[in-house]
């Protein structure tokens, strides 16, 4: 999970991931749809592929990259459970130095 975290930590790789939800892109559409130079977007797609939050297809000579719908979900999941969202019981609150 913590490969999911670093890989999302970056806006580009965020940005590339949404390009993804909307379809299956090749490398080429996705560096000119969001203005991202070839040489970094390729280093972007080797942490999300690292990361297990793409997929990638071959079609002949070009790669096509999806979103991994099942680890996006689970990281859904985890990140909703680390804050309590969805749960049906009060949070708990904290005290902070200061407040009430």
């Amino acid at each position: 999970m913590t490969d999911v975290y670093r890989a999302l930590a970056h806006s580009s790789r965020r940005d590339i991931l949404s390009a993804l939800t909307k379809e299956p892109l090749s490398a080429g559409e996705i560096a000119e749809r969001l203005k991202i130079a070839k040489p970094t977007l390729s280093g972007h797609l080797n942490i999300l592929k690292e990361a297990d939050l793409v997929d990638v297809e071959r079609r002949g000579v070009t790669l096509i990259y999806r979103v991994n719908v099942s680890v996006a979900e689970e990281t859904a999941a985890n990140l909703m459970s680390l804050f309590r969202i969805g749960e049906t019981s009060s949070p708990v609150t904290r005290t902070v130095k200061g407040r009430a």
